[in-house]
Formats: structure tokens, sequence, C-alpha cells
């Protein structure tokens, strides 16, 4: 009985080694256990093993019927849920996971190939959890660190209670009467809470600590029933006193994903790599959370020692010593759903030491190492930086006359974008192509591509990502 029941159990878990294991007990026992085998019971050899591979194809993916009943009305009304309410339902879905910052990246993903766009979570509009906004899906206000659900709670009752917060000092003003403090301003600041109140992120960062001196200063006045001058002038003179936004304008694009990414754990503007999707699709064969362990199998959804390519950024560094005085890195890399530690052996260490910096763009190609934590790691073989992927880019015109004609011009916007990437000019009208001489080889960014844009028209202009397979 209790070795049926280690098979049952390996059966459920899905566990193929362990079923292999003990095909040897279950068609010709094990006299040491107790166990007499199906041949010492008159089964044939043939027979048994033919019994055995059918618990084998079960435990690949089987249920008993009120399992496999029970799962697929949960399958059919969550598939229905998704189709006819595919925003109400994906922002369920990450309110269920709303303290798994690698889960919730995961279906933000998911949401952005659905269409679906995810905003910033907002002190006039948001909720604890994640909510509907129109087509969209706003960000849980629960998910900011350092703001707890009684700060939530009583940001929530004021609004309701006294209406829309005004602007930032108003919000200061109203909610330092619930114990608010500097963090979690500057939190709700940095998540984009406040983006809806007149002012921008940077002007508020530059001025938010001077309005919380000055309202709890009031605070301390009205308590001790003191009065000051401000009380007995007009509204209009008041505001000549008030703290003013400075005209700095915004962050730039990189600072605000940097603040969102260290206040909520994720992007939710854009991600760093938005604009590289394409080039990771190519050439990676796995992604970070491929490597995550499932609780209940114990697997991942990449095998042990298998060679894959991930890709992303890195994020961290630590350089230790080995035993034998040669250093070594441990590597954190990012991609568009999570993160993922690369282990650096020293001889590799040494060859691309240079492209270990934090924020740079890389794909790693390594063996894959699965242990008992609820992630496994890539041990390193190679390391490609994304500059030396080649790129292809082409321009189309309508015949050979215009393009003989703009020649000149087009060689000339080239020329200050020295690179690696080749350029390809297509004569639409015969569907011939010319591929430019290596010397005219160019490196493709956003602002380049911004300038073709302009001067041929979005449609004439494509870049297609190469493989890492011809490197």
């Amino acid at each position: 009985m209790g070795r049926s029941d280690l098979v049952r159990r390996a059966m459920s878990k899905k566990k193929g080694s362990v079923m292999e294991k003990e095909r040897q007990n279950f068609v010709y026992g094990n006299l040491e256990e107790g166990v007499p085998g199906c041949v010492a019971n008159g089964i044939s050899e043939k027979v048994a093993n033919h019994i055995y591979d059918e618990m084998i194809d079960f435990a690949k993916y089987a249920f008993n019927k009120s399992h496999a009943a029970a799962y697929a009305v949960v399958a059919y009304e969550t598939a229905y849920l998704k189709y006819y309410y595919p925003v109400e339902f994906m922002a369920a879905l990450m309110t269920s996971v709303i303290e798994n910052s690698s889960k919730v990246s995961e279906y933000i993903l998911s949401c952005r190939q659905m269409g679906i766009e995810i905003i910033p979570p907002d002190v006039n509009e948001g909720e604890a959890n994640f909510s509907v906004s129109g087509n969209k899906i706003r960000y849980g206000l629960s998910a900011i660190k350092s703001i707890g659900k009684p700060v939530i709670a009583g940001m929530v009752k004021e609004r309701e209670e006294n209406g829309r917060f005004k602007n930032l000092k108003d919000f200061i003003n109203r909610m330092s009467q619930r114990e608010i403090n500097r963090r979690v301003v500057e939190n709700l600041i940095k998540s984009g809470a406040f983006d809806h109140l007149g002012a921008t992120r940077k002007q508020m960062m530059m001025v938010y600590a001077g309005m919380m001196e000055q309202a709890v200063k009031e605070k301390k006045q009205s308590l001790a029933g003191q009065m000051s001058l401000f009380d007995f002038v007009e509204e209009d003179v008041k505001k000549d006193f008030e703290i003013k936004m400075p005209d700095v304008g915004e962050y730039d694009k990189d600072t605000i994903l940097t603040f969102e990414k260290e206040v909520l754990g994720i992007y939710i503007s854009g991600h760093p790599l938005e604009a590289d999707e394409e080039l990771l699709k190519k050439n990676i064969t796995a992604q970070t959370n491929d490597f995550n362990v499932d609780e209940e199998t114990g697997c991942a959804r990449v095998e042990d020692g298998r060679s894959v390519v991930v890709g992303g950024m890195i994020t961290a560094k630590t350089v230790k010593t080995t035993k034998t005085n040669q250093l070594m890195a441990f590597v954190t890399l990012e991609d568009l759903v999570g993160t993922l530690e690369i282990i650096i052996f020293p001889k590799d260490y040494e060859k691309y030491r240079s492209y270990l910096e934090v924020d740079k763009k890389v794909l790693f190609k390594g063996r894959v190492s699965i242990g008992d934590e609820n992630q496994g790691k890539l041990v390193c073989e190679r390391l490609i930086p994304f500059e030396d992927i080649p790129r292809e880019l082409w321009l189309q015109y309508d015949n050979k006359e215009i393009y003989l004609k703009e020649e000149k011009s087009l060689l000339e916007l080239l020329a200050p974008w020295d690179g690696n990437d080749s350029v390809i000019v297509y004569l639409k009208d015969c569907k011939q192509y010319k591929k430019l001489p290596s010397s005219k080889n160019i490196g493709v960014n956003t602002e380049l591509l911004k300038k073709l844009y302009e001067k041929l028209g979005e449609k004439n202009v494509k870049v297609i990502e190469k493989s890492i397979e011809k490197l």
C-alpha cells in the first residue's frame, strides 16, 4: 500500500523519473519491501509493462473525472470572462498577484499584447487594487512601496467626503490630518499618482518637502490656538506667499521609468527594452520567468542543463574572488517579464568584463542550472552586446530616378551615424535592391529613424533585426 501511494503521488505530480524508477517494482516486485510484483502474481511481463505504459501516459497529464469536471468549469468560465470582459479580467488577475512584481510584469506584458493600456495609480481615481478606468487598467495604490492600507483608506475616505484633490498643496493640507509622511508623498509622486494635479513629477519633487513643512507649521499653530498675519489678509494676497511650482519641465523618460521601478517594482509608462522587443523575439530561446520553479511540480519551464539564450538589461553586478584568487561575477539580468541571476566564471569574466556594466543591453547564451531555490540560474558561456547584433536598414524609393536624385542628400544624412548596421536601398517599380558598401554602414538609433521618417515617410523605412546565429 505504501509503494502504491508513492506511485500515486508521482502520477499526480507528473514526475516521469519516479514513474520509470518504480516500473521495476511494479513488474518484477521488491522482496525486501514485501512487494510481490505482477510476474509473481501470474501476470505476464508483456502485459505488466503494457499496463505500466498506460499508467505513465496517464501521469503525463490526467485527473479523475470529478477533478477534471471541476477544472473544465473553471476553464470555461475563465475563458468566457477573458474574452468578453478582458479589461476587468486582467485587472482582477493582477490584483490576485499584486505582491508578486514578477507575475505582475508578466501580466502587464500580456495586457500590452492584448492592446490593453496600463495607466499609473491616481489619488483621485485609484483604489487599493487594480481597477478599470474606461478601457484601461489603473494600477493599484497598494502596490506602491511604503504606502499602507490605512493611508489608502484615509485617502479614499477624504476624497469621498470632501471631493477630489485639486493640487499637490490641497492633497498635503487635507491629508496632513491623517498622518502622512514625506516618504508617502514622494513615492506617490514617483509612481505618477499626482500626474493629473496640474504639475510635472519634477516640479512636485522640488516643492513637496516645503509644502509639508508649511502644513505641519500651520497645523501646530491651529492646535495652539495661535493666529498669524495671514489670517487677516485676503485670499488673493495669500496666494502671493504660497510655494509656487518652479519652471523646470519634466524628467526625461529614463528617469521617470527608474522612479517607477523604484516605488512599484515594475515599469508603467513603458520599458527600457520596448524598442528592442523585435531583437529579443528573434534571438532569445527563453525568458526570465521560464526559470521560475513551479511549487506544485517542482520543475521550471526550462530543463536543467539545457542550453538557452536570454536577453535584456543588466541591472546589478557583484564581483567575487574565488579560492584560486580569480575574479568571477553574479549579474542580474532584467527582461520584459522579470529578472534572472547569471553566473559568470573567471575565464568568461575576463573575456566579457568590459560589457558587464549596469544598464548595458546584452544577450547571454548559457547552461540552465535549476537548484533548490524558487528560481533557477544561467551559467554564462557567451555574451553578445545588442550593438554587435547585425541589423539592416531598408529604404524604399519609387524608382531609380528618384533615388539618384536624392542619393547625395541621403548619404549626407547617414554620414554622422557610424556603426555596424548595413543599408539597403529598395526600388519599388522594378523590385530591385542595392546594398550600400560596408564603408557606408551606420548605427541605427531613434534620432536617425526620426530624420529618415521625415525625409522618406515611415512606410518607406524599415529596420530588420538579424539573428545571432550569423555571428
